[in-house]
C-alpha cells in the first residue's frame, strides 16, 4: 500500500532513489571488487605454480646435460641406451618449455627477455650439443660434447635465474595483493558499517527519538527530510502525523477548555437553581418569597435594577408586586399597566423580550426604563406548564446582551417562580378548605349538641312563661329542674367540643388519651366503662390518624351519654396488622331504618362517617330497638400509613 493511500500525504520513492536500491548497488559493487581481487590473486598464484614448473623443467636441462657427458665418458655395455632416453627426455623438456602445459600448469613468464632467453638455450641445445651427443655416439668425436656443455650449461642456469626473479616479482605482487585486499576488506567494513549507519541506524534512530518526544506529548517534534528513500518517506510521513497531532490536541484543548467552561457554566447555573429552589420552597409569603427571588437573579446576571408584576385575574392588567433598583417615578408610573401597554405584558402573550440598547429603538423616549438611565431589558414569564401568572424584568444601566444559555436559564428560573406561587396559592386555599372544614365540623358539634339542647331550653322556657302567666306553680315546679338539667347538658356539651378541638397527640400517645377521655366519660356520666387495649404487632398511628380515632371516640361515648341511657359500655382496642375500635352498649338503641327515612340525617353519625373516611377506615353502626348499640371501626394494613 502506497503512502498516498494511508493518508500521509507523501509520495513514495521512485525505484532509482529507494534505500534497497542503493544497497543492492553497493553490495554488488564490493562483490565485484571482491572478485576482481581475488581472481587477481588466483591469476598470480597460477603465473607463480606455472613458472615453479618451469624452473624445475629448466633445472633439469643442466642436469641431464651433465649426466649426458658424463654417460659419454663410460665404457660399459648400457651407456649408449641411458644417453638415448636422457636426449629423447631433453628434447621433450624443451619443448614443453617452448610451448606450455596448460593442465599441469607448466608455462615460461610472458616476458620477452625470458622467452629470448629460453630460445638460445633451445638454439644452443639444438644446434650445438644435441649434435655432438650424436657424434660421441658414433665415435668419432666425444671432445666437442664436453667442449659446448659448459656454455649450454650457463645459459639454462642464466634461464632459470630469469625465471626465478620474475617468481620473486610475482610473489611479492601476490603479497602485495593479498595486503591490498586486506585493506580492501577492511575499508569496505568501515565504509558498509557507515553507510549503514547513515543510511539505516541514524534515520531509526532520529525517527526513535522522534517517537519519544511524540510520546511525551511534544507534538512540535519534526524530523528532517535528507533523503528521498523509504526514511526520507518515513521522515516526511513522521512530520505529517506530528502536524495532523498537533492540530488534534491543540483542537482537542480548545474542546477541553471550552467544555471545561461549559461545566462550569452548567454548574453556576445548578447550584443558582438549586438554591433558588430551596428558598422558593421555605414557608414564605408571597411578597418576600417574591424580593428575594428577584435580589437573587439581579445578582446573578448583574443587573442594575428589576421587577416582578403579575397579572390581574381579567388577565388585561399587570400588577406590580416588588422592584429593585428602580425610582420611585418609575414605580408610580408603571405601578398598574395594561398588558399590551408594555414589554414585560409583552412578554407574557409571545415568550421572553430582550432589548440590548433602547438607542436602537424607533422612539426610545416614550418608554419610562429609558427616560429613568436604563439602556437594557430582559422580560421573562412567570409561569407553570399550563398557566402564565406573570413576568420578572431586569433592568441594565449599560448595553447588555443575554446569551441563549442565559435566556434559557432565566426562563427556568421564571417557571420555578411561577410554580412556588402557584403552591402558595393552592395553600393558602388548602388553609381556607381547612378552615371551612372545621368550621363545618364545628356547626355540626353545635347542631348535633348544643343547637338540640339550646331548642330543648327554649321549649321548657315557653313552658315555664306560660305556667307563670297561669300561675300554675306545680308546672313550674316542674319545668325548673328541666331547665337546669337542660343548661347542664349544653355546658357538658361545650366542654367536649373544646376538649377535641384542643385535643393534640404525639406519637404512641392514644392509648393514654383514650384512657382519658374513658375517664372523663365515666365522671360525667356515671357510667360503667370497661376498656381493654391489646397492642401486639401493630405500629403506632400517625398523629393526625390518633386524632381522628380519638374524636370518634368521643363521638360515640357523647351519643351515649345523650341517647341511649345504657348502664355499661364497653371499649376494645385491637392494634395488631389492622387496626379495630369498637364501642358496645346496652341502652335503648335505635331502628337504622328510622333513622335513614329522616329528613335531616342524625349531625354526630354523619361527623363518625366523615372522620372514618379521613382516615380511609370502614365504620359500621349495629343496633336495634331495646338491643343497644354496637359501633366498630377497622383501618386495615393496607391503608395505613408509617407514623
Amino acid at each position: 500500500m502506497s503512502a498516498d493511500s494511508d493518508g500521509l500525504g507523501v509520495t513514495p520513492p521512485s525505484p532509482r532513489e529507494s534505500l534497497s536500491a542503493r544497497i543492492v548497488i553497493s553490495s554488488l559493487v564490493a562483490l565485484l571488487g571482491v572478485l576482481a581481487m581475488i581472481g587477481w590473486t588466483l591469476w598470480l598464484s597460477w603465473q607463480l605454480e606455472g613458472a615453479g614448473a618451469a624452473i624445475n623443467d629448466a633445472g633439469s636441462l643442466r642436469m641431464r646435460a651433465n649426466r649426458i657427458g658424463l654417460e659419454l665418458l663410460r665404457t660399459d655395455s648400457g651407456h649408449t641406451q641411458r644417453i638415448q632416453l636422457d636426449l629423447s627426455a631433453q628434447t621433450d623438456t624443451l619443448a614443453r618449455l617452448q610451448t606450455g602445459v596448460p593442465s599441469r600448469p607448466l608455462f615460461l613468464p610472458d616476458d620477452p627477455a625470458i622467452l629470448a632467453q629460453m630460445g638460445k638455450v633451445r638454439t644452443l641445445w639444438t644446434s650445438t650439443l644435441q649434435p655432438a651427443a650424436s657424434r660421441a655416439l658414433a665415435g668419432t668425436d666425444r671432445d666437442s660434447y664436453l667442449q659446448a656443455l659448459q656454455p649450454f650449461v650457463d645459459q639454462a642456469n642464466q634461464l632459470v635465474q630469469m625465471i626465478e626473479a620474475d617468481n620473486a616479482g610475482k610473489t611479492t605482487l601476490l603479497r602485495l595483493s593479498q595486503a591490498v585486499l586486506a585493506v580492501i576488506a577492511f575499508l569496505g567494513t568501515l565504509a558498509m558499517i557507515y553507510l549503514l549507519y547513515m543510511w539505516i541506524v541514524a534515520p531509526v534512530l532520529r525517527l526513535q527519538h522522534g517517537l519519544q518526544r511524540m510520546a511525551e506529548r511534544e507534538f512540535s517534534v519534526r524530523l528532517p527530510v535528507e533523503s528521498r528513500d523509504e526514511f526520507g518517506v518515513l521522515a516526511q510521513g513522521f512530520n505529517n502525523m506530528a502536524d495532523t497531532l498537533e492540530g488534534l490536541y491543540r483542537d482537542l484543548g480548545e474542546r477541553v477548555q471550552e467544555k471545561t467552561a461549559q461545566l462550569a457554566q452548567q454548574n453556576r447555573e445548578l447550584s443558582l437553581l438549586y438554591g433558588m429552589t430551596a428558598f422558593l420552597n421555605q414557608p414564605l409569603d408571597i411578597e418576600t418569597l417574591c424580593q428575594g427571588f428577584l435580589q437573587r437573579v439581579m445578582q446573578q446576571f448583574n443587573a442594575d435594577g428589576g421587577s416582578i408584576r403579575v397579572l390581574d385575574p381579567t388577565g388585561e392588567k399587570l400588577h406590580l408586586v416588588v422592584s429593585e433598583g428602580l425610582t420611585e417615578s418609575l414605580e408610580e408610573a408603571e405601578h398598574c399597566m395594561r398588558v399590551h401597554a408594555c414589554y414585560c405584558g409583552e412578554a407574557t402573550q409571545q415568550g421572553a423580550v430582550v432589548i440590548r440598547d433602547f438607542r436602537k429603538l424607533a422612539n426610545p423616549e416614550a418608554l419610562q426604563c429609558a427616560n429613568a438611565g436604563f439602556r437594557g431589558l430582559a422580560v421573562f414569564r412567570v409561569a407553570t406548564h399550563d398557566e402564565v401568572l406573570g413576568s420578572f424584568s431586569l433592568h441594565f444601566r449599560n448595553t447588555h446582551a443575554v446569551p441563549a444559555a442565559e435566556a434559557q436559564l432565566l426562563d427556568a428560573l421564571g417557571q420555578h417562580l411561577g410554580v412556588a406561587l402557584v403552591n402558595r396559592r393552592l395553600g393558602a386555599k388548602a388553609r381556607q378548605l381547612a378552615v371551612a372544614e372545621e368550621r363545618n365540623l364545628v356547626a355540626q358539634g353545635l347542631h348535633d349538641s348544643i343547637a338540640q339542647g339550646l331548642n330543648f331550653l327554649n321549649l321548657q322556657v315557653q313552658m315555664l312563661d306560660s305556667a307563670v302567666q297561669r300561675e300554675r306553680w306545680a308546672e313550674v315546679r316542674e319545668v325548673v329542674p328541666l331547665l337546669r338539667t337542660g343548661v347542664d347538658e349544653s355546658y357538658q356539651d361545650v366542654r367536649e367540643l373544646l376538649v377535641n378541638f384542643r385535643s393534640k397527640l404525639g406519637q404512641g400517645e392514644l392509648i393514654a388519651a383514650i384512657e382519658d377521655t374513658v375517664a372523663r366519660f365515666k365522671r360525667q356520666s356515671g357510667v360503667a366503662v370497661s376498656l381493654h387495649v391489646e397492642d401486639a404487632a401493630g405500629q403506632p398511628l400517625p398523629s393526625e390518624e390518633q386524632l381522628q380515632v380519638l374524636f370518634i371516640l368521643q363521638e360515640a361515648l357523647s351519643n351515649v351519654r345523650k341517647h341511649a341511657h345504657a348502664s355499661a359500655v364497653d371499649v376494645e382496642i385491637s392494634n395488631q396488622r389492622d387496626f379495630r375500635m369498637r364501642i358496645s352498649d346496652d341502652g335503648d338503641g335505635y331502628d337504622p331504618a328510622e333513622v335513614a327515612e329522616r329528613d335531616t340525617p342524625h349531625v354526630g353519625l354523619h361527623i363518625m362517617h366523615e372522620r372514618a373516611d379521613r382516615l380511609n377506615a370502614q365504620l359500621t353502626m349495629t343496633s336495634r330497638p331495646g338491643g343497644g348499640t354496637r359501633v366498630e371501626l377497622v383501618l386495615p394494613s393496607s391503608e395505613r400509613r408509617a407514623a
